[in-house]
């Protein structure tokens, strides 16, 4: 059943924390089931990855970031834009991020994620 409203942004807020959880980020199985067979990314690196290329059986790599400004942007009934801050902790560096989610199979899963580096003060 999909979410509505206040329901359906924290339920989506928790899957965008949930991929920065180190054990969700170390599970091949676990990123499977949230990211879509067709995901791709363009990293506030500026790196194009590939759900197909980029996961390896020990995941995507540990990271300790903290997400602020969470917000939910409908497209239609079945397709989101999610869009918020991210701060990694480790390097201080601030990015803003925006992934669309997509209701398939029962579930919402991510087809598209970006970062764009930002200054602090932003």
């Amino acid at each position: 059943m999909k979410l509505v409203n206040k329901a359906l942004k924290e339920h989506l807020q928790h899957l965008e924390e949930n991929l920065l959880k180190p054990e969700i980020r170390a599970s091949k199985t676990e990123l499977t089931q949230i990211l879509a067979d067709e995901f791709f990314e363009i990293g506030s690196s500026g790196r194009i990855l590939y759900k197909n290329e980029e996961i390896s059986d020990k995941g995507i790599g540990l990271v300790k970031m903290k997400l602020d400004h969470f917000e939910i942007h409908p497209l239609s009934e079945e397709i989101v834009l999610t869009t918020y801050k991210i701060i990694n902790e480790e390097t201080q560096q601030h990015s803003l991020r925006s992934s669309i989610w997509k209701w398939v199979d029962g579930r919402w899963q991510m087809y598209f994620h970006q970062g764009t580096r930002i200054s602090e003060d932003f």
